[in-house]
């Protein structure tokens, strides 16, 4: 399929979304959940990346401060200001691996058409220093979650691991300092005062990591009056595009109406006219355009249905999203399964978009992508329905502006909803759209 965007990149901004990781309640929750895992080896060596940052970022303000009065400090200090944003972009990408938070970039785009405007508006953008904090503060916070985390895992790993010989090979074992442990009692008690550190060093584990993604969210995020004016700017753009949907909609609508059906009619108009005319004189003649003016109204009818199920099918009002789908799917010139996992009617507005979004994938599959089949799957996943198209051509995405997938962005855009499309050079093609609406 020749998609209608660059592969893998969203057609529509999708709104900012900001996750902290809360994680399962309970230790086993903990224990299974490998956010925890992820979270363990961040801890411990966090403190090693603030040490980097502290010692470089500290010497090379401190130069770039010293030089300024000769001028080569300001180039130094520009620099300098670049590493330290690549640094923050860098621990933003740990902050996500390590604790699944996601922390969208804050930084505000450049006005500027050379260096030096360019680098004024990274020194004026508070997100450039809010970064230079927090890789400044990361040196002392790291130094504490490493002390935390070592002293808790030590603990927890000798405590329970060191009754072992006594209870497997009977040998008594001194743990720490003068104790000894040399009774089956005292070895069980070890394991279970081991087992508790264990539990401390989970919770901890957790606590960190949500104190600490916080911490990011709070320095290397948007902050929430840059978020929500972002929002704002990101639901006018939806709704501008809305609007220019509809209208470039009715436009069409007005095109195929005045090009199609009303000429047929004028024409149909035109042979009821003239056979009126020879209705006494040529009753063969009158009979013949009567003939022919039922053919014309029969293909006017036709393309009033056409037009009418391009606004909005009659089958998805009456049957349903799987029914309608169903119908797209049977009338598809390549083999095609269709998963529609829904169990109650979504709104009538995500059912349209949903429905049309397959239709053009479908069209598009049938004119470009040299496929063999596809694979269509609907469901709900919390409170939003996702559609995915996927086919096996030839790949090979293309942006295309107003095209028919960047309209259907557009119309998922009315409803704040996405739509994506990943499409490699030689394929495969997956089209995925994701509508928020309310049941």
């Amino acid at each position: 399929m020749v998609a209608e965007t660059a592969a893998g990149r969203p057609v529509t901004g999708t709104p900012l979304r900001r996750r902290v990781p809360l994680g399962p309640n309970g230790p086993v929750g903990m224990l299974v959940d490998p956010m925890t895992w992820r979270a363990v080896p961040y801890l411990l060596v966090s403190m090693l990346y603030g040490i980097a940052c502290f010692a470089v970022l500290a010497s090379a303000i401190l130069l770039s401060l010293v030089l300024a009065i000769v001028w080569v400090g300001v180039p130094l200090l520009a620099l300098t200001m670049l590493a330290w944003r690549g640094a923050a972009t860098l621990e933003r990408r740990f902050l996500r691996l390590a604790f699944g938070v996601e922390i969208p970039v804050p930084y505000r785009p450049s006005e500027g058409d050379n260096l030096f405007l360019r680098w004024k508006d990274m020194f004026v953008d508070p997100a450039t220093w809010k970064d230079l904090l927090y890789l400044l503060l990361l040196l002392p916070i790291g130094i504490g979650e490493f002390v935390v985390s070592v002293v808790l895992w030590c603990f927890a790993l000798g405590l329970t691991l060191a009754p072992l010989p006594l209870l497997l090979l009977g040998e008594p074992m001194t743990p720490g300092g003068e104790l000894l442990i040399d009774t089956v009692p005292e070895a069980l008690l070890c394991m279970v005062v081991g087992t508790g550190f264990f539990l401390a060093a989970l919770y901890a584990t957790r606590g960190m990591a949500w104190l600490h993604a916080l911490f990011g969210l709070a320095l290397l995020g948007t902050g929430e009056k840059n978020r929500l004016v972002a929002r704002a700017a990101y639901l006018r753009a939806s709704r501008a595009r809305g609007v220019d949907a509809a209208e470039a909609e009715r436009r069409r609508i007005e095109r195929d109406l005045h090009d199609g059906a009303q000429q047929r009619l004028l024409s149909v108009a035109m042979d009821l006219g003239r056979a009126q005319a020879k209705m006494d004189s040529d009753p063969e003649g009158a009979r013949e355009l009567l003939a022919q003016a039922h053919t014309g109204t029969k293909a006017a009818i036709a393309e009033l249905r056409d037009l009418a199920r391009g606004i909005y099918p009659a089958i998805l009002t009456d049957r349903g999203l799987s029914a309608a789908l169903s119908s797209l799917a049977a009338r598809a010139p390549v083999r095609v399964d269709l998963s529609v996992e829904v169990s109650h009617r979504p709104p009538a507005a995500v059912e349209s978009i949903a429905y049309f979004i397959v239709a053009e994938c479908l069209t598009n599959l049938a004119k470009h992508s040299e496929a063999t089949e596809a694979f269509i799957r609907v469901s709900r996943q919390d409170q939003r329905v996702i559609v995915e198209v996927y086919d096996n051509g030839v790949g090979a995405a293309v942006p295309r502006s107003g095209g028919g997938l960047a309209g259907l962005a557009d119309r998922a855009a009315t409803i704040d909803g996405t739509l994506s499309v990943d499409s490699p050079l030689g394929g495969p093609t997956m089209i995925r759209a994701e509508l928020p609406c309310e049941w």
